[in-house]
């Protein structure tokens, strides 16, 4: 069944469950009759998002991430919060969908009333975000939820992209968890807001204290990202509910100084920005590919780079210079 943009609009605001998980396909969809709708119904939306906590959480795979968010929201709605939470799933290389599935890995959140879970394939989108998740993000916002927890991929330095769309970036830790790709984690904690250090239990408590010793020491010689904000490396068990509620505190704390200095009004400017760039060349290249001359081109040139016949980022040139130069 099709449903008008008004219908759409009216159910986000409502918190019909069913009816955001359809605006969500609709924004999410490449159809040129979805795309129109899905423009229309953005724009209507636009008066009423903003007003949640955008938390972006990362970690290597087996670093907790899904018990952490399970968790963590049930914590959040035991404090009147509503959640909503965009699984990012790695895409399967063969048909684009998603691989884990993880609407079932959070059972007991998406029991929840006041919780809402969309898994979404990154469909090989850099950074382990699918393109269209900073608009789902309006979206739930528009839905009325106070947070909206963004579960990564957790696959390496690209991961930092998350950064660009979040409020609060969480840096879920484990114990031995590949302290020797020092250039992941390097550039992970360059954006990072806090540092979660996720299965500590009594038989690894020391070896956690000094994960924690280390990774403060890390954090003295990377620039802070924002004033006045000295990263928590904090302790716990997802699992078991241990160290959460200082976490949800924490963000609290981050997200009040953001605003008190007038930083969190002028990252979010800067996040959209960035998201109007990323269109921007999207909507480019597929307005250049309707030609047939153009299309023909690229492929070409495509072909040219694929084969190694000249350099990826001169074919790339040539392309782009054919069609867009003065000349």
């Amino acid at each position: 069944m099709k449903f008008s943009t008004e219908e759409l609009m009216e159910g986000i605001q409502s918190g019909n469950k069913r009816l955001i998980a359809k605006a969500i396909t609709l924004v999410e969809s490449k159809k040129a009759e979805h795309r129109i709708q899905a423009e229309e119904l953005l724009k209507k939306i636009m008066p009423f998002t903003g007003n949640s906590i955008r938390v972006g959480i990362t970690g290597v795979p087996g670093a907790g991430k899904s018990t952490f968010i399970e968790n963590f929201g049930r914590l959040a709605i035991a404090n009147g919060k509503k959640v909503a939470v965009l699984a990012i799933d790695p895409s399967s290389s063969i048909n684009k969908g998603s691989i884990l599935g993880d609407k079932t890995r959070m059972e007991e959140l998406a029991k929840e009333e006041h919780a809402f879970i969309r898994p979404s394939p990154s469909s090989g989108f850099l950074g382990g975000v699918a393109n269209t998740t900073f608009e789902t993000m309006m979206i739930c916002e528009v839905a009325g939820y106070d947070y909206i927890l963004i579960e990564t991929v957790g696959v390496g330095q690209s991961e930092v992209l998350v950064a660009d769309i979040t409020d609060v970036f969480l840096f879920l830790k484990i114990i031995g968890g590949g302290d020797e790709l020092q250039g992941i984690k390097r550039g992970i904690m360059e954006m990072v807001d806090l540092i979660f250090i996720n299965k500590v239990e009594k038989d690894n408590l020391q070896k956690a204290k000094n994960t924690r010793l280390e990774l403060k020491r890390a954090l003295d010689f990377i620039p802070p990202k924002e004033k006045g904000w000295k990263i928590p490396v904090l302790l716990g068990s997802a699992l078991y509910n241990e160290g959460l509620g200082e976490i949800y505190t924490k963000i609290d704390e981050f997200i009040d100084l953001k605003k008190k200095t007038a930083r969190f009004k002028e990252v979010r400017t800067q996040q959209a920005e960035k998201r109007f760039e990323y269109w921007v060349q999207e909507y480019i290249l597929a307005m250049m590919k309707r030609s047939d001359s153009v299309e023909a081109a690229y492929v070409q040139h495509k072909k040219n780079a694929s084969e190694m016949v000249s350099n990826p980022s001169t074919e790339a040139k040539l392309f782009v210079e054919k069609f867009l130069s003065k000349d």
